[in-house]
């Protein structure tokens, strides 16, 4: 399992990877993106973005539809699969 640590810089690393392919520069991306430079520097160093500040990279990066696979129904491969997982809607209420 990975730290949330390694997930944010393997996502850093592909915005990083994305802004090269598309030739942006860092000033580009972040302005596009409307953070700082700075802010921008620091998500791709370490991975820290506020989830507003990743939705903005995504839509600069013309990859907003990549959001749309974040946290999707699980597709079921079969009949055991979907009568085991739990058919609960709703959390628990807790008073």
């Amino acid at each position: 399992m990975k730290s949330p640590l390694e997930i944010q810089r393997q996502i850093a690393s592909r915005v990083r990877a994305r802004r090269l392919e598309l030739d942006f520069t860092q000033q580009a991306l972040a302005g596009r993106a409307g953070m700082s430079l700075a802010s921008y520097r620091r998500f791709e160093r370490t991975g820290e973005v506020s989830l507003h500040g990743l939705v903005m990279l995504g839509i600069a990066l013309n990859a907003e539809e990549d959001f749309a696979a974040l946290f999707a129904q699980r597709a079921y491969r079969s009949l055991d699969e979907i009568t085991a997982s739990p058919q609960r809607k709703r959390g628990r209420r807790r008073d």
